[in-house]
């Protein structure tokens, strides 16, 4: 498999991941908190890096270039949902009420406070409204993040056969 296809493969994963997450909001009804932004942003990001990896088709260089942008969003991504998962393991009683919606504090806040304030949590993300196979919604992120991140390091660090052609 090419680097190109690869890469391609692993845009579409994110765009799987992205539509399922609207088809939870906007079908299931299930209203996204703060941090469930955070890491559709972070899968959006990571989409977005294969994506350009797929057109731009680099060489080694840029391929590992690639493989670097794509490991770090990919582990910004699993930073917040293992905070996420921090939080929802919390007992109840111990997490601040629910705050402004993230709308509302991008309007009024600067980003660095609004980025602190939502990593710290407040009542809606320590909810837990949906489970599959017994995880919440930020563990399986967690595990897409890891899977498409290390995917995406190994599709653009590998050395890649010439196609011998007869």
């Amino acid at each position: 498999m090419s680097a190109r296809l690869a890469n391609l493969l692993g845009f579409f994963a994110c765009v799987g991941l992205l539509g399922y997450a609207y088809f939870s909001q906007y079908v299931l009804h299930l209203e996204p908190c703060p941090l469930c932004i955070f890491q559709r942003v972070g899968i959006f990001t990571i989409g977005v890096l294969f994506m350009l990896a797929a057109i731009q088709g680099p060489k080694a260089v840029g391929r590992r270039v690639y493989a670097v942008l794509l490991a770090l969003a990919a582990l910004a991504t699993i930073g917040v949902a293992i905070r996420h998962l921090y939080i929802q393991s919390l007992p109840p009683g111990t997490i601040s009420a629910c705050g402004a919606s993230l709308d509302i504090m991008l309007k009024f806040l600067p980003l660095q406070e609004v980025v602190t304030k939502v990593l710290s949590g407040s009542g809606e993300c320590a909810q837990i409204n949906w489970r599959f196979l017994g995880l919440a919604m930020p563990a399986w992120v967690l595990i897409s993040a890891l899977a498409v991140g290390a995917f995406g390091v190994w599709a653009n660090t590998r050395r890649t056969r010439p196609v011998l052609r007869f």
